[in-house]
């Protein structure tokens, strides 16, 4: 995708309190713009969106904050990851990791018909929409990576019982239209998962899931056409960096985090978590 940096806009650095005009290099070199309460990120938050008007705001939150070789904050798809972030993973593993997502997907077409499920042709007809279940669910590694339109979901995600940090990451895209959002000049999609996923996916409704990918999509195997891996980092749509101590940031009552149960619904609450467990179950002997 193409980076944000190439366009003017608004961000947050480590000890500044308010947004100013900045390079998406700047930010991702930076060590987090430090916030005290859930109120306080808020009002960061609201400052951007106003700045940054040509943009939606979404969010992912983080325990930590990755950095690569060349000191960047790195936000790659899981499928994209090496075990180190200073590295790339080989092109070896990324075509086992293609091979076992490229399973997954049919084994969950064949699940669905057999099952009868709403939205099975839909699912069969658009790869988008496997992947977007696929990687929801955690069944295997795909080349799209998960956000919120929830501030608070992204914050509860970032928070760790006993962690003394946890880490809000705010990417800028484009305006989005309907389910699915192609953006040809920014080169990515961006996939509303209320209105992509069949009825019987609840968790992504529960988390206000958006996912993130390459437009045009990205092929089964390497070397992917002309994508280069620094190209395949969401690290480059980043417009602020936000870091806060989850042992003080939820000491309002009025903006609790939200539950683990809350986030990960079971049984009759989510329909289709025990057959993503019995996928993944199904194709673990694949090397990731």
């Amino acid at each position: 995708m193409d980076t944000i940096g190439n366009q003017t806009i608004w961000g947050l650095l480590d000890d500044e309190s308010d947004p100013r005009s900045v390079s998406n290099e700047s930010i991702r070199r930076s060590s987090g713009h430090f916030v005290s309460s859930y109120v306080d990120l808020a009002q960061k938050i609201a400052s951007l969106q106003f700045l940054n008007r040509e943009h939606v705001l979404l969010f992912r939150g983080q325990k930590s904050d990755y950095k690569n070789a060349s000191g960047l904050t790195t936000i790659k798809p899981t499928i994209f990851r090496a075990i180190s972030t200073m590295k790339v993973p080989s092109r070896h593993s990324l075509q086992n990791r293609f091979s076992q997502l490229k399973k997954a997907e049919e084994v969950l077409v064949e699940r669905y018909r057999d099952l009868e499920l709403v939205g099975a042709d839909r699912l069969s007809r658009y790869r988008l929409l496997r992947w977007s279940i696929l990687q929801h669910y955690d069944v295997c590694p795909t080349p799209l990576l998960d956000v919120s339109q929830s501030l608070r979901i992204a914050a509860s995600f970032a928070t760790s019982d006993g962690a003394d940090e946890g880490y809000v990451y705010v990417l800028a895209v484009p305006n989005l239209s309907g389910a699915v959002t192609a953006s040809s000049e920014a080169s990515m999609q961006i996939v509303r998962l209320s209105s992509a996923c069949p009825p019987s996916a609840m968790r992504p409704h529960f988390q206000e899931g958006y996912l993130l990918g390459e437009y045009p999509e990205i092929g089964d195997v390497p070397p992917f056409g002309q994508y280069k891996h620094a190209e395949l980092d969401f690290g480059r749509r980043l417009v602020a960096k936000l870091r806060f101590n989850p042992k003080t940031f939820w000491k309002s009552d009025a903006f609790p985090p939200v539950s683990l149960k809350a986030l990960y619904p079971t049984g009759k609450r989510d329909p289709l978590e025990q057959l993503m467990i019995d996928l993944k179950v199904e194709i673990e002997g694949d090397l990731l």
